[in-house]
């Protein structure tokens, strides 16, 4: 396939992107070796491959999710800058 200026330009519109002169002359040139390998992809004989769910066969063994208390309210409050009775101060960071 060829990629042509458009192309570039539409993706890097698609991307919200820009590229100028050499930049999208690099790009153009990416894809289009981009293209160049997937069709060389689709050459190889899959017929007999089993598609590749996971990359291994180990199981994830992961904890119980039990609940505890690690900090109190009152110890994570200590080490605040600043704090308005339950809740840590901030600068605004949001205008109205």
């Amino acid at each position: 396939m060829k990629i042509t200026e458009e192309i570039v330009d539409h993706i890097a519109h698609l991307a919200r992107l820009e590229f100028d002169g050499d930049k999208k002359a690099a790009i153009r040139q990416d894809l289009e070796r981009t293209i160049t390998f997937m069709d060389k992809l689709r050459e190889v004989d899959t017929e007999n491959v089993e598609p590749l769910v996971f990359m291994t066969n180990e199981v994830n063994r992961l904890r119980e999710d039990e609940p505890i208390v690690t900090l109190s309210q009152s110890e994570v409050l200590k080490n605040a800058p600043k704090k308005d009775s339950d809740y840590f101060r901030i600068p605004k960071v949001l205008d109205k």
